[in-house]
């Protein structure tokens, strides 16, 4: 496989190869790179080389190269440029038609290659001649036009092939099957015309199977069903045209296909031409009745919608259809058929009704639908008869309205003898271009025939053979008997010809009142004429009389007529009922169809998987098979060897390096002449055979000649014995059937007796059971009743219950609503009053923080201006330290206190035991300090102090004590000390505000309790934070007395002082005056 850099170097190399004469390289060439994957990318180049290619498929008639390389161009301009595989396709149809044209016409001119005329021909062309028996001209299109005939109706299915699914190119696609159509008509190709068609059936069935295709044509789009519709009519012209009648009406079924499948019909113009070749092929197929109907559609579609259509064509258009419903037979051919036959002809005729655009129930019988006489009566009433010719319309009355039963033929023979004057050709804007009325002049002799045997059995009972014949000019009397027995066949006519009388016999089986209803109905006429002559002036009064009493009974018979009416009435709901109820039925199984194809499909995918599998294990055989075949060739070419060493001639040299295809073509070359030589000698052997069998037949003929005329006198002898046998047996059997008719002529009597009392007993039995069905029918009539009635109350009371609880529900529902209603407004009434006591309280809790901080300050302010007092008068003069103490004790009133040091902040005097001082946290709101010493006690910034007090606080939620917005929190460090412990306490004691109190529970001086949570949550604070005490629990002791001052939120006011007052808004315990030693 030759590789090229660029594809402009496989089109130069391809060129100069056909330049030297290899044209098979340069094919191959081009193929190679038109499939290799390195050139999937389209180009302009590419196209030149595709022109270049299929010309060179063309010019060797290399039909499969052409279609795998317009597959691969397709595959690389389908989604990028269409246009170009258009173009390349369309050239490669103008080569093929070209090439084909050019060798009919090399075919047409070729001329023997003679050097001397008067030359007598050769032994060689001679036996030729004789073997093959074509002549010159036949074996010159097979060497010449057939190959390029093959060539291009290869072309055409290539194409086809490969447009199938491709929606861009659908108009290319319908140009091709044109052509295709255009080419078996013009070379009479029936067969390739029969594959063809089954090509476009299958490339649609496959179409509408596989839907999920990339490229699918979209047949929902007006313009391809445009383009499927001319395909199909293209098609049903060219098989008329051949003359190929079966395909014709495939070609129809497919046209009515399309039809159901787009929901949609074609133009009146392309229906004119289905109802005309419809017609021509119901008429060929001797369907007259449907051939009818075909001519009465195309009547009705011309008479609607042709407006240029001119009157001569309209009234030559009636008159086919009236002559060809004259030309139907007048019996039903159904008459004695088998079920299984009568089932055949229902789904036949249902078939051919929808055909015609008629839509008939298939469960339903479509004889009365589609009959002779249905449509006769259409015509009638859809004034048909105003435009046929008064001839015409002649015909019509004399076979369908009168009654001649001997001048029937007399009448209607000049008529039909001017039927070939209305034969004319119908204008351009007629889809009929020729009417030919007289093809009808056959059939309606036969209708002619029928209804004079007819008449003329109501009238005789016995006629001559001879008299009937010259009643019936339109043939002999075997065409009369042929008629007459396919109308007895059918049960139209009862006719028993006897040739031994020469007489035909008439008779019915039917009633007497049948056979004279029409006689009765023409007296009962002409009777009311002749009075009207006799009575001019007017009827008689009796008349009259008995006339209204006929009325009056006829108005009385209106209420039977109406209630009939509204039986029918129901009736008819019931059917609609019923057809609703078959509809679903048939959406049913519908529904069940289309999940049995998807089943089929989901199998047709295994099994395309299967084959794949099995494809692969064949090739795989296939493979094995090669090898196989190379040994065994090999083998052969050693056993030719040794056959010819043997025969003493030369044998065949097997190289090693030859592969399969070199040994089979040596062995090839070699048996070709092996057969060259045995054909030789059946040649010679042949010259012999045909003189030695000539030379035979001639000494032969004499004696044939003589055996042929010794037979012939042989044959004629025993041809007049077997007729006097005849003869005298036809005699012997008249006479005894002569003789049995007169000993069954006595039991005449006897007969006619027994069959009276049969019908006398049959008659009471029949009224019998006539009075019991009544009966019966009655009651059931009344049973039906009762049902209905219960059955309506049964539904009243289901509705009646479902309302009520339906109503019990809504009422329930409406409950809940309004109960979860009142629910949420109560709770979020319950959250609003929380809210606002918590406001509330939040208000109250500000103002008292407030006042005692102001009075907090007040103390502080009035202690440091004690203490700067003091410190002045300490500075002034110098005072010793014991001199100095003992004034303090004088002045604070305290003795017995080893001197500290000061600290800043409150201290707490130990009364009795060592002497401790505790540095107490200074109270929240005055200045602050800290050192190492005050154990880890740090000031808080006033932001960070206003931002807990200003955070928001949700009611109801957990505030730890640092947040709690209470009175404590305020209290100075000094008012937390003042906590006491009951009176009984018997441990060291402090002294606050000049009382000895007992430290805290849980507190011993000198070291620290230890920690416990607070009872009410919060964060963790250490016993410097806490000054030393549990603050959320002991804070609030009152000093002088062992109860507790109350909490916030607690009805302060309602606990007794201890001078027995109460409690006042922004009362607070009195903080003890302070004792310390301070040291300088």
């Amino acid at each position: 496989m030759a590789t090229f850099a660029k594809p402009e170097n496989a089109l130069k190399r391809a060129e100069e190869l056909m330049n030297v004469g290899q044209k098979q390289a340069a094919l191959q060439a081009l193929h190679d790179l038109i499939t290799s994957k390195r050139y999937r990318a389209w180009q302009k180049t590419l196209e030149r080389i595709m022109f270049k290619y299929v010309e060179l498929c063309v010019d060797m008639r290399k039909g499969r190269f052409a279609k795998d390389g317009l597959i691969q161009f397709r595959i690389v301009c389908q989604q990028v440029n269409v246009s170009s595989l258009e173009e390349v396709i369309k050239y490669f149809l103008k080569l093929a038609n070209e090439r084909a044209e050019q060798a009919q016409a090399a075919a047409a001119e070729v001329t023997l290659d003679v050097d001397d005329l008067d030359a007598v021909k050769r032994p060689e062309d001679l036996m030729v001649s004789y073997v093959s028996g074509e002549k010159g001209k036949e074996r010159a299109d097979r060497e010449m036009v057939t190959p390029w005939f093959k060539f291009l109706w290869e072309t055409y299915r290539t194409v086809l092939e490969i447009l199938r699914n491709n929606s861009k190119l659908e108009s290319l696609y319908a140009m091709t099957a044109h052509k295709a159509f255009q080419f078996c008509l013009h070379y009479k190709r029936t067969t390739e015309f029969r594959r063809l068609c089954e090509i476009l059936r299958n490339h649609l069935m496959n179409l509408n199977k596989y839907r999920d295709q990339r490229d699918r044509p979209d047949l929902s789009l007006p313009e391809s069903q445009q383009l499927y519709m001319e395909t199909r009519f293209e098609q049903l012209k060219v098989a008329t045209e051949l003359e190929l009648w079966q395909e014709a009406f495939r070609s129809v079924e497919d046209i009515h296909g399309l039809m159901t499948l787009f929901k949609k019909a074609p133009k009146p113009q392309m229906m004119a031409t289905y109802y005309a070749k419809l017609a021509k092929i119901f008429w060929v197929s001797e369907n007259h009745l449907y051939h009818a109907y075909a001519w009465y559609k195309l009547y009705s579609l011309q008479k609607n919608y042709n407006k240029n259509l001119l009157p001569r064509d309209l009234q030559l258009i009636a008159s086919s259809v009236l002559l060809a419903t004259l030309s139907v037979a007048p019996y039903d051919r159904k008459h004695g058929a088998h079920h299984f036959e009568l089932e055949m002809e229902k789904e036949r005729n249902v078939r051919m009704a929808n055909l015609l655009g008629f839509s008939l129930d298939p469960k339903r019988d479509a004889r009365e639908v589609l009959s002779r006489s249905a449509l006769l009566s259409e015509l009638v009433g859809k004034g048909v008869m105003s435009y046929v010719p008064q001839d015409i319309k002649d015909v019509y009355n004399i076979l369908e309205n009168e009654f001649h039963p001997l001048d029937l033929t007399t009448k209607v023979q000049p008529l039909l003898e001017k039927l070939s004057s209305y034969n004319e050709k119908l204008s351009a804007a007629s889809p009929v271009p020729e009417v030919q009325l007289d093809q009808y002049v056959e059939p309606i002799q036969r209708l002619t025939t029928l209804r004079l045997l007819q008449q003329v059995s109501q009238v005789y009972t016995t006629m001559k053979i001879r008299h009937l014949a010259n009643m019936i000019p339109f043939g002999d009397f075997n065409y009369i008997e042929k008629l007459a027995m396919d109308a007895v066949k059918y049960n139209y006519v009862q006719v028993r010809v006897d040739h031994l009388k020469g007489t035909v016999q008439f008779g019915s089986q039917d009633l007497e009142s049948d056979k004279i209803k029409n006689h009765l109905t023409i007296l009962a006429k002409r009777l009311n004429k002749a009075l009207g002559l006799i009575h001019p002036t007017g009827p008689s009064p009796d008349y009259v009389a008995a006339k209204k009493r006929d009325i009056q009974r006829l108005l009385s018979a209106v209420n039977k007529e109406h209630q009939v009416a509204l039986a029918r009435k129901v009736l008819i709901e019931r059917r609609k009922e019923e057809q609703e109820r078959q509809m679903l039925e048939m959406e049913r199984e519908e529904e069940s169809r289309k999940l049995k194809q998807q089943r089929l499909t989901e199998e047709a995918e295994a099994k395309r998987l299967a084959a794949e599998s099995a494809r692969r294990e064949e090739e795989r055989i296939r493979r094995e098979l090669e090898e196989k075949e190379l040994e065994k060739a090999k083998m052969m070419v050693a056993d030719m060897e040794k056959r010819k060493g043997k025969k003493g001639k030369k044998g065949i040299t097997a190289e090693p390096d030859k592969d399969k295809q070199q040994l089979m073509d040596l062995l090839l070359s070699e048996q070709i002449k092996e057969r060259q030589e045995m054909e030789r000698k059946l040649q010679r052997l042949l010259k012999q055979m045909d003189h030695l069998e000539r030379a035979k037949r001639e000494e032969e003929r004499p004696v044939i000649e003589a055996s042929y005329q010794q037979r012939l006198i042989d044959d004629e002898e025993y041809h007049n014995q077997q007729q006097q046998l005849t003869i005298e047996q036809s005699k012997l059997q008249h006479a005894a059937d002569i003789q049995e008719k007169r000993r069954l002529s006595r039991m005449e009597d006897d007969k006619v007796a027994f069959q009276e009392q049969v019908m006398s007993r049959r008659s009471v039995e029949f009224e019998r059971l006539r009075l019991e069905r009544e009966q019966r029918l009655a009651e059931l009539r009344e049973i039906r009743k009762v049902e209905r009635l219960q059955r309506r109350k049964m539904e009243c009371y289901r509705r009646q219950e479902e309302a009520r609880i339906r109503k019990i529900r809504e009422e329930e529902e409406a409950r809940k609503r309004e109960e979860e209603e009142r629910k949420r407004k109560e709770e979020e009434e319950r959250i609003r009053k929380l809210e606002e006591i918590a406001a509330r309280q939040r208000e109250r809790e500000r103002e008292i923080a407030e006042k005692m901080q102001r009075e907090r300050e007040e103390e502080e302010r009035k202690l440091r201006e004690s203490r700067s007092r003091i410190l002045d008068e300490t500075a002034r003069r110098f005072v010793p330290p014991a001199l100095r103490a003992s004034a303090e004790r004088e002045r604070f009133g305290t003795e017995g206190r080893e001197p500290d040091l000061w600290r800043p902040g409150p201290r707490a005097v130990v009364a009795d035991g060592p002497v401790r001082e505790r540095a107490l946290p200074p109270a929240r709101g005055v200045d602050r300090w800290t050192s190492q010493e005050d154990r880890g006690w740090r000031p808080e910034s006033g932001r960070e102090v206003e931002r807990e007090r200003e955070a928001p606080r949700a009611p109801g939620a957990y505030q730890p004590p640092s947040r709690r917005m209470d009175v404590d929190v305020h209290r100075s460090a000094f008012d937390r000390e003042r906590d006491v412990r009951p009176a009984d306490h018997d441990g060291p004691r402090l002294e606050v505000d000049g009382n000895m109190v007992p430290p805290p529970p849980g507190r011993e001086l000198g070291r620290e309790r230890p920690f416990q949570p607070p009872s009410g949550g919060g964060r963790y604070e250490p016993p410097s934070r806490r000054g030393g005490f549990d603050r959320d629990r002991d804070r609030d002791m009152m000093p002088g007395r062992g109860g507790l001052a109350p909490r916030l939120g607690e009805d302060r006011w309602s606990a007794p002082r201890e001078d027995g007052s109460r409690w006042e808004r922004g009362d607070r315990a009195p903080a003890p005056p302070l004792r310390r030693d301070d040291r300088w």
